[in-house]
């Protein structure tokens, strides 16, 4: 990967509905030549889909919470299958500590969210943390071509 492929990137990261001509513009190479950058990024993993970053309290999901859960590891099949069935659960990550799972999760009201957890604690213990307000939403990395050949070397 050059810095032209991760100047692409952090478009794509910044907006994905840009352009290939607008790309080719700020990256100053052909529209063609962006086009197979793309192809490329995204057939050696490094572009994994192009989403929309909905504001789910628009939607009506007025609840965000953080669920850890200590899931046994005998457990862990079990409870990946349930929680990839529920549409609420946007994110799981499996994390060291006291906790072994930490869910990214939206609800209607905290009585839904309540009746979640009840769910969840077939699995082991939960720790709930419901977020009041968010100060820097999710955003891409920044890539940096010299940053990122320094590291290699390290």
């Amino acid at each position: 990967m050059d810095a032209i492929d991760q100047n692409i990137l952090n478009i794509l990261q910044r907006n994905a509905r840009e352009t290939v001509k607008q790309m080719a513009e700020e990256c100053f190479i052909s529209s063609p030549s962006v086009s197979v950058r793309l192809q490329n990024l995204e057939n050696q993993g490094y572009i994994s889909s192009y989403q929309a970053i909905l504001d789910y309290q628009k939607i009506g999901f007025a609840i965000k919470a953080y669920i850890h859960c200590a899931v046994n590891a005998k457990d862990k099949e079990a409870f990946y299958g349930y929680i990839e069935e529920i549409p609420n659960v946007v994110e799981c990550d499996c994390i060291t500590g006291d906790y072994s799972m930490m869910l990214k999760v939206y609800f209607n009201n905290t009585v839904e969210l309540d009746e979640f957890i009840n769910q969840l604690q077939r699995f082991g213990d939960t720790k709930t943390n419901v977020v009041f307000s968010t100060r820097v939403a999710a955003r891409g990395l920044q890539l940096d071509h010299e940053e990122l050949a320094n590291k290699k070397i390290k």
